[in-house]
């Protein structure tokens, strides 16, 4: 389990203000206030058993679930209705798209950034995932405990 260096100065889930009006209320919540009052946390992955497993965790730790993706369209049209705060993202997915790709459609459209979960965590994956400014990365095979120690750093951390 690890934490992107950045995430301690920005951040972690906010969508972009692109109306020049100061900002929504998302963005001025601090983060546990965001999983409280938004659409809470979207798993991103292919293997069943992996996410149903992940989504009954984090929801017996309290953390709202908006969704379960399989793939990277799945993942932005669930994103695009549901509006996550925070974003659990396979690297390997089913179907054409990868979850870099989709992390990367998620982080421009929607300033959304996301804890890739994967085994694939060599150097080439990282370098392709760092210009959506990941939040962390947990290393397959992972236990449910690192999954939401995580992700009560990620909220407990101040914008």
């Amino acid at each position: 389990m690890m934490l992107h260096p950045d995430f301690a100065y920005t951040s972690f889930a906010a969508p972009f203000d692109r109306s020049g009006n100061g900002g929504n209320e998302a963005e001025r919540l601090n983060p546990t206030e965001q999983l409280g009052k938004a659409s809470g946390i979207l798993i991103v992955e292919d293997d069943y058993l992996i996410a149903m497993e992940a989504e009954s965790a984090l929801t017996d730790a309290g953390f709202s679930v908006t969704g379960v993706a399989a793939t990277a369209e799945e993942a932005l049209e669930m994103a695009n209705q549901r509006r996550p705060v925070l974003v659990i993202m396979d690297v390997r997915l089913a179907g054409r798209r990868d979850g870099i790709d989709a992390a990367g459609d998620l982080f421009r459209d929607l300033g959304l950034r996301c804890v890739f979960a994967t085994a694939n965590d060599d150097h080439q994956t990282r370098a392709r995932a760092e210009p959506f400014r990941p939040i962390g990365w947990l290393t397959k095979p992972y236990t449910m405990v690192s999954l939401i120690s995580l992700v009560r750093t990620i909220i407990s951390k101040p914008n």
